[in-house]
């Protein structure tokens, strides 16, 4: 039998998402334009909803990009109150590869500056399906370049560069720290993987009584995968940077926080990728949330759930950055 799965939701999540899904329409990712409208239009009104965050300093800048692509926006966050040099986190949105910008972080990156007494760095990188992998990833990266060459500049710690994000951008981060391990230009001491998207292959349910998942569906992910891939998501010898799940070593990565909600599509990829990070010796802390979904801490910020998610990961940023 098929459950609700709006009933294994937490408690205080219940309620405020079923009401947003009677009223929410199925994204259409057919077409692009009118899906990430869309979602423009629903994150505005999310952010509009937050409190203002005072004595954060941005600023945006705009990059050189990869070799021979096109430059990249970055925003940067410091703290009003900085005095001398602070760690540093680069910070990746998410959005299924397709969707998502810079603007729908401020109150995240606003938070994790002040919380964490740290530079924030937000990459607004190139979407897929008009820019598939390694387009997102090189842009990433770039933005991670530059940050090692302008530390002075942005006035902190090169001992001490976090990678971070959510969903896809945790996905996006999880081939960063993969990618520089490889190249060996920079080094990378933290990833905060937050419900990371990293295994193309995850395309069976669970269950068959959970045969998908809220908000984040199933085919959603399936598309987004196409999207970014430029084929058809499990096939054979897509790169380990592009979905990281797929790599054969995980020696040798800066530590690791995993936080996933237990009714999120990507729970059971976040655990099996958190339990290989420890079997190869890379310090690793994993939580997970009984009655979470997928982005459950930006639909209801106000529930108990949220705020013990947000403040989990406050800590382990600060722990990670400063010790």
């Amino acid at each position: 039998m098929v459950r609700d799965l709006t009933e294994l939701l937490d408690p205080e999540l219940k309620g405020p998402i079923k009401m947003m899904l009677s009223q929410m329409p199925p994204t259409d990712f057919n077409d692009i334009p009118a899906a990430r409208a869309a979602s423009k239009q629903m994150m505005a009104a999310m952010k509009s909803q937050l409190p203002v965050i005072p004595g954060v300093t941005i600023e945006d800048k705009i990059i050189p990009g990869p070799k021979g692509a096109p430059d990249v926006t970055v925003r940067i966050y410091w703290p009003e109150k900085q005095s001398g040099l602070l760690p540093a986190l680069l910070w990746i949105h998410g959005g299924g590869y397709m969707l998502g910008e810079i603007d729908q972080e401020d109150f995240t990156a606003k938070q994790f500056s002040l919380t964490g007494d740290c530079i924030v760095v937000s990459v607004e990188y190139r979407l897929a399906p008009e820019n598939p992998y390694p387009a997102p990833l090189e842009d990433c990266y770039a933005a991670l370049k530059w940050m090692a060459a302008h530390t002075r500049e942005l006035k902190f710690d090169p001992s001490h560069i976090a990678v971070g994000g959510a969903s896809a951008g945790g996905g996006l981060a999880a081939g960063l720290a993969l990618l520089a391990r490889e190249r060996a230009e920079l080094q990378i001491t933290f990833q905060l993987l937050i419900y990371p998207m990293i295994n193309d292959c995850n395309v069976t349910p669970a269950s068959d009584a959970l045969p998908d998942t809220l908000f984040w569906t199933r085919e959603n992910s399936l598309q987004g995968w196409r999207s970014y891939l430029g084929c058809e998501p499990g096939s054979a010898g897509i790169a380990c940077y592009a979905a990281a799940f797929r790599a054969e070593s995980l020696e040798g990565l800066p530590p690791a926080y995993i936080a996933v909600g237990d009714i999120d599509l990507f729970a059971e990829e976040d655990v099996d990728y958190a339990r290989r990070l420890i079997t190869a010796g890379v310090p690793t802390e994993l939580h997970v949330y009984p009655g979470g979904c997928h982005a459950f801490d930006i639909l209801v910020p106000n529930a108990d759930i949220t705020k013990r998610f947000v403040s989990d990961i406050h800590r382990a940023l600060k722990r990670a950055l400063h010790s």
